[in-house]
C-alpha cells in the first residue's frame, strides 16, 4: 500500500495483502486491534478525492473485518509521521517513491481546505538521475539496488550548492556482490534534484518553494490565534534521510518566505528514519486511551455503513 496502487478489485487484493502479513507474523487476526497507515494520495478536497479516501478506507474496513479483526484504527501516513516526532500539529514533508507530498496537519487532522502540495520528484527520480550520472561516467553497474545503495550512502545535499561544486567530494563506498564505486559531484547533484529539479529535466517545483507556498496558505487561512502551529515542519520517507536535507530546507525558507512568517520556522528530519510512520502508529498503541478512543469496531463500521452506504 506504501505506493498508493491499490488495483481493482480492491477489497479482494486488501484481503490478501492482509492475509500474508498476519500468515507471516503468526499472529491471529482475531487477537488483537490493528492500526494501519494509510498511504499520502488523493488529498485534494475535491468530491472526487473525498470519495476516492472513501473508498480506500470501507475496502480496508471490511477486509480486516472480514478477517475477524477486532478493532481498526486507519491512520494518514503523514498524521503518524508527525506523532512519531511527539507533534499533533505542524507541516510533513513526505519524500515518497513517486512524489512528495506537503501535509498541513492542526491537532492531528489534515487541513485539507488550507490545501496540499504535491510535486512529482519522489526517491525514484533521485535514483534514476544518479543512474543516468554513472552511466555518462562509464561506471558500470548490474541493478538499480547497486545505484539506489550508492545513493542511501553515498549522497547528500548542500547547504550551498554553488559553493559545493569547488570542493573536492570524491568518496567511495562497496556495495556488495557488487564491487566498490566512487562517486565525486554526483553525491550532492543526485539530492540537488530536491530544491532544483530542473536540472534532471523536471518541470516542477522545488522542495523549498512547495513548502512556502503551504506554509503561506497555513498564515493566510488564520486557522488560530496561535501561528507556530505550521512553522514546525517535520520531513518522512527514506529520501528525507540523505545528510543536509532539514538544514538545506531551513535555510531556503528563511530566505523565501517574509521575515515575519520564516521566524520560528524548524524543519525536524525523520525523527526514526525511514521508519517514522510506524513509529507514530507504536506511540498510538502504547497510549492509555488505545484502542477505545482511536480504534472503530466491526460493530459500528456495519452501523454506519448501513446509515451511509457511501460512508
Amino acid at each position: 500500500m506504501e505506493f498508493g496502487n491499490i488495483e481493482s478489485p480492491m477489497y479482494s487484493r486488501l484481503r490478501h495483502f492482509f492475509a500474508t502479513i498476519y500468515s507471516r507474523m503468526q499472529v491471529k487476526s482475531s487477537t488483537q486491534p490493528i492500526i494501519v497507515s494509510i498511504p499520502i494520495t488523493q488529498y485534494d478536497d475535491t468530491e472526487a478525492a473525498k470519495a476516492a479516501r472513501r473508498q480506500l478506507k470501507e475496502a480496508i474496513y471490511s477486509a480486516l473485518f472480514g478477517m475477524n479483526v477486532p478493532a481498526v484504527c486507519a491512520v494518514s501516513q503523514a498524521t503518524l509521521a508527525l506523532f512519531a516526532a511527539k507533534k499533533t500539529s505542524g507541516i510533513v514533508v513526505n519524500i515518497g517513491f513517486h512524489q512528495t507530498s506537503v501535509v498541513p496537519i492542526l491537532h492531528g487532522k489534515i487541513m485539507r481546505k488550507v490545501g496540499v502540495e504535491s510535486v512529482g520528484v519522489g526517491a525514484l527520480k533521485l535514483t534514476g538521475y544518479l543512474r543516468e550520472q554513472m552511466q555518462q561516467r562509464n561506471l558500470h553497474f548490474d541493478s538499480l539496488y547497486t545505484v539506489r545503495s550508492l545513493k542511501e550512502n553515498l549522497c547528500y545535499v548542500a547547504l550551498d550548492y554553488e559553493a559545493e561544486l569547488c570542493k573536492d567530494t570524491e568518496a567511495s563506498y562497496e556495495v556488495a556482490a557488487a564491487g566498490r564505486f566512487t562517486l565525486k559531484r554526483e553525491r550532492f547533484q543526485t539530492g540537488e534534484v530536491l530544491f532544483q529539479p530542473r536540472i534532471a529535466g523536471m518541470r516542477a517545483m522545488g522542495l523549498h518553494q512547495a513548502v512556502a507556498l503551504c506554509i503561506d496558505h497555513c498564515h493566510d487561512a488564520e486557522l488560530t490565534t496561535d501561528e507556530s502551529w505550521y512553522k514546525t515542519v517535520v520531513l518522512a520517507g527514506g529520501t528525507a534521510c540523505l545528510p543536509g536535507v532539514a538544514e538545506r530546507l531551513e535555510k531556503e525558507l528563511h530566505d523565501l518566505l517574509h521575515p515575519s512568517i520564516a521566524a520560528g520556522i524548524k524543519v525536524i528530519a525523520p525523527p526514526y528514519g525511514a521508519d517514522s510512520a510506524w513509529y507514530g502508529a507504536k506511540l498510538i498503541s502504547n497510549l492509555s486511551t488505545f484502542p477505545n478512543s482511536w480504534c472503530i469496531t466491526k460493530k459500528e463500521f456495519r452501523s454506519k455503513a448501513r446509515r451511509n452506504p457511501i460512508w
